[in-house]
């Protein structure tokens, strides 16, 4: 992530409900790219449920977790170290200016990030510069035009909606679910997948997109509809 407004906050309803996701539950259609011996980066990785689920799939490799909000590396530190996983750590980081040397990495996930950024494909290109040659990337984010409510709710459309308008204030986009092919072909990435799927909630609808590609509020609603996408970075 970066330092720019991040709408859902770090409360500790919105940091609980972050840690509740995991690889198989958030990241399932990455999980065919990853394998003993990947180096992976997760950018965006708030309190790290997802990035101990992907360092239990590759190690021994190195598995770095990283987030623009120090509380968030605080707590997946704490975590990590809880379950005595040796080949994971965290630290901050600004998604847009990347520490790390070119070609370090040989996979890199994000899940959650794109619809928070004002600009998602710098921070893509960012990404690709940071993966090896055909190295894959995936990502996953939400895409709000699938929300199915039923039965419909004044009171939770009219939150639905202020929602949408304070993240679009704050320079996120809430349908950027159906624009990550776009945005990860404008980055340099080539062979694109794409697929969706949908979370039901009793008490959380809405839509999220995730998409991989290789290198070549109150508290926030989960949205039923997610994109995800692999890609390639060139070889």
């Amino acid at each position: 992530m970066t330092a720019a407004s991040y709408t859902p906050g770090h409360s500790r309803n919105a940091t609980d409900f972050m840690a509740k996701r995991s690889l198989c539950s958030h990241g399932e259609f990455f999980v065919p790219h990853l394998a003993s011996g990947m180096s992976v980066l997760d950018c965006g990785c708030g309190p790290g449920t997802i990035t101990l689920g992907i360092a239990e799939r590759v190690a021994p490799s190195p598995v770095l977790g990283v987030d623009f909000e120090a509380s968030q590396i605080e707590q997946a530190v704490a975590i990590a170290a809880s379950l005595n996983l040796g080949n994971v750590a965290f630290e901050t980081a600004d998604a847009y200016k990347l520490s790390f040397q070119g070609g370090t990495f040989d996979r890199v996930f994000s899940h959650a990030v794109m619809e928070h950024l004002s600009d998602p494909v710098r921070a893509l290109r960012e990404f690709h510069r940071v993966l090896k040659r055909g190295g894959v990337i995936g990502i996953c984010s939400p895409d709000w035009g699938g929300f199915v409510l039923a039965p419909p709710s004044a009171e939770l459309s009219d939150a639905i909606e202020a929602y949408t308008r304070l993240q679009s204030r704050n320079g996120g986009d809430v349908n950027v679910g159906r624009k990550l092919g776009m945005h990860l072909a404008l980055a340099g990435f080539d062979e694109v997948r794409l697929s969706a799927r949908y979370e039901n909630s009793a008490t959380r609808p809405s839509p999220r997109r995730s998409t991989p590609a290789r290198t070549t509020r109150p508290e926030t609603p989960e949205p039923s509809t997610s994109i995800s996408s692999t890609a390639r970075s060139q070889a």
